[in-house]
């Protein structure tokens, strides 16, 4: 059990992996499940965690994209995931990690504010997504929009890297954490 690091392992031939972290199991999975069912020209692998770190294990594949889920009706679900970003190594922040936000259509259910999380996102350079992953539709537009970031991130979209991805995103946000 030790930091994860991005290349440590050596990547698969035409295969993308992608690791959710979050504490709630029933939404990873069928995040899971609705990714593998996106069609996608390479061999997609999706690994589920509650926290970090990973047990040590020869046969674990290179993870070429982290996914934090937040569940902001959780106080519990932000602690674990603050715990587990201490098990990453800091070249993973460079366009290999980002946040999803779940839970935010329900805001007076919430136990966590949104501003929170923008803080944690802000402080860690890493994408905030946002996105109710009980309502199939949501998920599933969420599934198309994860398994798009996998390809690049995995190094399957020419011409574009994580690294290139990573200002991308962060030049199309909205204002910085200083304005709100």
């Amino acid at each position: 059990m030790s930091v994860l690091r991005p290349l440590d392992k050596l990547p698969g031939l035409n295969t993308a992996t992608i690791l959710l972290v979050g504490t709630e199991d029933a939404l990873l999975q069928q995040l899971a499940d609705s990714m593998l069912k996106e069609d996608c020209a390479s061999e997609l692998k999706v690994h589920l965690a509650k926290s970090l770190p990973l047990p040590s294990s020869v046969n674990r594949p290179r993870i070429d994209l982290i996914v934090f889920v937040v569940n902001l009706h959780s106080k519990y679900s932000l602690q674990n995931t603050e715990e587990s970003l201490r098990h990453v190594d800091a070249s993973f922040f460079l366009g290999k990690v980002c946040f999803l936000a779940t839970g935010a259509g329900r805001e007076s259910h919430c136990s966590i504010h949104r501003h929170t999380v923008v803080k944690l996102a802000h402080t860690y350079q890493s994408p905030l997504l946002y996105c109710d992953l009980e309502v199939e539709g949501f998920r599933a537009t969420m599934a198309q929009r994860l398994v798009r970031v996998l390809q690049i991130c995995a190094g399957h979209v020419p011409g574009v890297s994580a690294l290139n991805l990573l200002s991308l995103l962060k030049s199309s946000e909205g204002p910085s954490l200083e304005d709100l």
